[in-house]
């Protein structure tokens, strides 16, 4: 069976750092992606990354946040830095077997993590 487990959630602070870690069981997947939902918001995209690294970008997201995959280790990463008050969100991991797939409407992603929530305070 397929399993995404996220990890590196917590309670932060605005400016610091984080790296959240999704281990993949089961399968290698050509795209994995991370999205994020805040309180009271929809899910929305954040980043995704192909099998051979291309990655791609929320607008918003550009700068501040680096999406990384260990192909050996099946794992992705989301790193984030100069976090905000607004960053605050359970942050979840997904798979597709396209980057197209992952780039669309998010219902067609069948694969996801449970997620990992990220408080930052001010």
């Amino acid at each position: 069976q397929v399993q995404l487990v996220e990890s590196g959630g917590g309670l932060v602070q605005a400016g610091d750092s984080l790296r959240l870690s999704c281990s993949v069981f089961g399968r290698i997947f050509g795209s994995y992606g991370w999205f994020r939902q805040a309180p009271g918001k929809e899910r929305e995209f954040v980043a995704a990354i192909t099998f051979s690294g291309s990655t791609y970008y929320q607008e918003s997201a550009k700068g501040r946040f680096t999406i990384a995959r260990d192909n050996p280790k099946n794992t992705v990463y989301l790193q984030v830095g100069s976090l905000i008050p607004e960053d605050t969100a359970v942050y979840y991991c997904a798979a597709a077997t396209s980057i197209e797939t992952m780039s669309g409407d998010p219902k067609n992603i069948l694969y996801w993590g449970k997620g990992t929530l990220v408080t930052v305070s001010s």
